[in-house]
């Protein structure tokens, strides 16, 4: 594994997902960068972690916005001299009415949350983990993107594009040492519903700790080959 002191910068550090996937990395002697919008939260994810002063950094940030994305970037590299994983962990759903009644704001937030931060953090980071000959890109997606439900088109919307966005990226980072993956899942099981209360519902629940062990692994050398990947973390295949 090739963890140990890299630079990993987590945007949503302080959600459900965000904690556990911190937690493995810092078991793995990364330095992280904690991506948030609550500054108390994310010193309080440093502070759980146990991580001094030299091995974190919070750092508050409307990640939607390409000027905040850019100045987050370069904190980053200040502190440390250079960035080595970007994790993407933002998002949000907005849906269950028809296209039809569907408010134009429901489309303009999914697109905010899942494009635009993508397309800006990419914008600020990328060329980073390039300069270094080596970096990871990971975001957590959704089947709906590519397979939509009904009564869930801005958030398929939003989804489709961010996937489109990265997978393109992976295209373009061949030959760099750069990676850019994409993890599916359908539910991200933080109450371990799927262990504790098991059903027919909840099977293809992912639990957040298979996420973060997915993350760590697809960081290490020997997973430097696997680019542009579509990795289903369900139980099963599509859709």
């Amino acid at each position: 594994m090739a963890i140990k002191d890299r630079v990993v910068v987590v945007a949503g550090a302080t959600g459900g997902l965000g904690g556990v996937v911190c937690a493995a990395f810092a078991a793995q002697g990364a330095r992280l960068a904690l991506l948030g919008r609550d500054e108390e939260r994310l010193q309080a994810v440093a502070d759980e972690l146990g991580l001094k002063e030299d091995r974190a950094l919070p750092h508050v940030i409307d990640v939607s916005n390409a000027e905040a994305a850019e100045a987050c970037a370069a904190a980053v590299q200040k502190k440390w001299g250079r960035v080595d994983v970007y994790l993407h962990l933002v998002g949000g759903w907005a849906g269950g009415k028809p296209l039809p009644e569907t408010p134009a704001d429901d489309l303009t937030s999914m697109l905010d949350q899942h494009v635009w931060s993508t397309f800006h953090m990419a914008h600020a980071f990328v060329p980073r983990l390039v300069a270094n000959g080596w970096g990871r890109i990971m975001a957590v997606v959704s089947p709906g993107g590519r397979y939509p439900a009904g009564k869930a088109s801005a958030y398929a919307a939003g989804k489709a594009a961010q996937e489109a966005l990265l997978l393109s990226l992976a295209q373009e980072l061949k030959g760099t040492g750069v990676t850019s993956n994409i993890l599916l899942v359908r539910t991200i099981d933080t109450k371990h519903e799927r262990v504790n209360a098991p059903s027919e519902k909840n099977a293809s629940n992912t639990l957040p700790e298979e996420l973060a062990a997915m993350m760590v692994n697809l960081c290490s050398d020997e997973a430097g080959t696997i680019n542009g990947a579509r990795i289903p973390l369900f139980g099963g295949p599509e859709p």
